[in-house]
């Protein structure tokens, strides 16, 4: 078993590196796959509070949910070994791990990066987050050129082809989309579609602004825990169309990047349980 590595990551914060990671993380789990996962944002910590809320909540409810075996990454066991090493160490004991990096540009990243064998990029859908992947020009709304960003991933793609390793697959996720056709969407959309073409990334559908993502964190919870016995949590209109936008980002994220061996059926009933 040699674990299959995600890494989610952009130099912009606030695009939900750590909602995405978090559900592919209880989403894989669920498929009965041995998760392990990192924290890289040492400051941040969103997804270590993720997880701890999760802790909590099953301690306060009695109730037994999945778990990775969780590593949040600071400097003092930076001291100790190297994140590389760390990753290299426990590979063949997981079928994947799962990497939240800081919405910073810093080497850390570029090493989670060069590691991965796929790089999921959330980004909010609007031409503000547009200029993490490139360089937009504001009359003719003409990609200019690919942003540090691309180009550090690019780098990444390099080290490992000089490494002999496999390919990096890159992924980016559309993350609150608007239900409305605006011209911001469009063009939006029309600018990622000519740009994954030129540097070569896949793009996905992610998820809505909706307030249960928010209301889940504070419980530790995902929309995969919504059927587990013992919650009883209510599923509204809006619930339902949360878990059917994790359930194709899942299936664009394991089965557009990487295998898995869990086939869409396990997969599926993972999300539905």
């Amino acid at each position: 078993m040699k674990a299959k590595v995600i890494v989610l990551a952009n130099e912009k914060g606030g695009t939900g590196k750590s909602t995405l990671a978090m559900h592919l993380i209880v989403s894989l789990l669920r498929a009965g796959k041995k998760v392990a996962s990192f924290d890289l944002d040492a400051r941040q910590g969103t997804l270590t509070r993720y997880l701890q809320n999760r802790s909590e909540f099953m301690k306060l409810n009695g109730i037994m949910l999945p778990v990775s075996d969780h590593t949040s990454w600071t400097e003092d066991k930076a001291k100790i070994y190297s994140f590389s090493g760390q990753i290299e160490k426990i590979a063949d004991q997981y079928d994947a791990i799962i990497v939240d990096t800081p919405g910073a540009h810093v080497p850390l990243v570029i090493e989670a990066m060069t590691l991965a064998d796929v790089v999921v990029t959330p980004i909010n859908d609007s031409l503000v987050d547009l200029d993490v992947l490139a360089l937009v020009d504001g009359d003719t709304l003409k990609i200019k050129g690919p942003s540090q960003y691309a180009q550090a991933v690019w780098s990444a793609r390099q080290q490992r082809m000089l490494e002999k390793r496999p390919p990096l697959s890159w992924i980016v996720v559309r993350n609150r989309i608007s239900h409305i056709k605006s011209k911001n969407r469009l063009v939006v959309e029309d600018l990622l579609n000519t740009l994954s073409r030129r540097i070569h990334f896949s793009i996905a559908n992610g998820i809505s602004e909706r307030v249960i993502y928010r209301e889940l964190f504070l419980k530790g919870l995902t929309m995969m825990d919504c059927k587990e016995n013992g919650l009883n949590m209510p599923l509204s209109v809006s619930s339902l169309a949360a878990r059917q936008e994790i359930r194709s980002l899942l299936n664009n994220v394991v089965y557009g990047g990487l295998s898995l061996d869990a086939g869409h059926d396990t997969l599926n009933k993972a999300v539905n349980q």
